[in-house]
């Protein structure tokens, strides 16, 4: 409880002041738990432990029964208790991947015949999940946009469980408005019987708990994949879902029987690598980041430079609200999406460009990393989206860059070569 007079920043670094799933007298680095099965004193402690499962969610009181990983484990535990607190949630599951996390907590939600409406820009995978997978399984699924709430409103019905977006969103970087979206939900909840309850679910991966915590502005549940931002180094795979208690058995359970667990190995890395060192490494990518769109968009042969920390960025008052940090500050992230004037630079052959020759900047999927990352989503991320959903011609060309902890002087460098060595080939070329 002292732990609570400290601030977030702080809380990351140390953890738990004391922790009931393990003994941290003596520890100043939380020790690594590697076993796969635990010793019972008695075969009532087992029947015990089987009976309380999923049953803990603060850390605090007797210490668990520990029967198999699979089921609980001390290390992820603490992990989870610590995402739990960074979001301002109730609880936590942690899973093997961010789409294990995102079909742990649909899974958990929606019954055969209901339907959820998710936003028409997200994830590639994601996507694929809802228009691949979903339909197979008996789940409606709608696109709409979350910001046109008249068009949204309209959509829902009886069978809607579910409101799914990101924000900001892979890779267009829109915002959508949770404060607003949760007025609308609550109007259509107040006719609702409890067990029914229209859901806000948030994937908030791009800001993480350090620029944006969705369930303070009104969502139900928050998504992260923890291989990007949180994870911080581009070593583990991880999801996790922070939810309110209520929905906390049902997850543990879906996670048990589906057996998408996080590794210990990997929940200690984050716990002990990635979550102190989150506030430390966005602060620089956001510095860097400002630095190189503001290059980015005073470049002639940049058609279109998006990224929130931008006085230009369409939805600029939204972004100064929604995206604050621990300490009220405005955080806008260390993604950015720009595209190239075709006449001047061809995308493709600047990503190429780039994959040959820069230092830098690396041409790889993911973000979130300490190295700065480059990609076409449109071919990469994102090319499961295809025909009528696919983006319109001038996003095809669209950019994403994830930013690292290079200096910013470097990474412009390494653009800037890229984009004239192709120039003077496109130049020669047409000569």
């Amino acid at each position: 409880m002292k732990a609570k007079r400290y601030k977030p920043t702080t809380r990351l670094v140390h953890g738990p002041g004391h922790s009931a799933k393990w003994d941290f007298s003596h520890h100043v680095t939380p020790p690594l738990s590697s076993s796969t099965t635990y010793r019972l004193d008695s075969a009532k402690r087992g029947a015990r432990g089987f009976s309380e499962f999923g049953q803990y969610v603060k850390d605090q009181g007797e210490t668990p029964v520990y029967i198999y990983d699979r089921l609980d484990e001390p290390t992820r535990s603490i992990l989870e208790g610590e995402l739990a607190n960074a979001e301002e949630g109730e609880a936590c599951v942690t899973f093997a991947s961010g789409m294990a996390a995102i079909s742990g907590a649909l899974g958990s939600i929606l019954v055969t015949g209901d339907e959820l409406i998710a936003h028409p820009i997200l994830y590639g995978c994601t996507h694929s999940l809802f228009e691949n997978w979903y339909p197979r399984l008996g789940f409606g699924v709608a696109r709409v946009d979350m910001n046109d709430h008249a068009r949204l409103r309209a959509r829902i019905t009886e069978r809607t469980r579910v409101l799914y977006f990101e924000s900001p969103a892979n890779p267009t970087l829109e915002l959508i408005d949770i404060r607003a979206l949760r007025g609308l939900v609550d109007e259509v909840n107040a006719t609702r019987e409890a067990a029914r309850k229209l859901l806000i679910l948030i994937d908030n991966t791009f800001a993480t708990p350090f620029g944006q915590r969705p369930l303070s502005l009104g969502a139900d549940v928050v998504l992260h994949s923890l291989t990007k931002n949180l994870g911080g180094f581009g070593t583990e795979l991880g999801g996790a879902v922070i939810c309110p208690r209520w929905l906390l058995p049902s997850v543990l359970l879906y996670r048990k029987d589906f057996g998408g667990i996080l590794s210990s190995k990997a929940a200690w890395a984050i716990l002990v690598y990635g979550l102190p060192t989150l506030p430390l490494r966005l602060k620089r990518q956001q510095y860097t980041a400002r630095k190189v769109a503001r290059w980015l968009e005073s470049n002639p042969a940049v058609r279109r430079t998006v990224y929130p920390g931008l006085e230009s960025f369409p939805q600029r008052e939204l972004a100064l609200a929604q995206l604050r940090d621990f300490d009220g500050d405005f955080a806008p992230g260390n993604m950015i999406s720009f595209e190239l004037d075709p006449e001047f630079v061809d995308a493709l052959d600047f990503v190429d460009e780039i994959a040959a020759s820069a230092y830098s900047v690396t041409l790889a999927v993911s973000l979130g990393h300490t190295k700065t990352l480059i990609e076409l989503p449109a071919s990469m991320t994102h090319s499961s989206y295809a025909g009528a959903q696919a983006p319109p011609e001038e996003r095809r060309n669209a950019i994403r860059v994830s930013i690292g902890l290079e200096s910013p002087a470097d990474i412009i460098r390494d653009l800037d070569d890229a984009m004239k060595a192709v120039a003077r080939r496109t130049a020669t070329t047409a000569s």
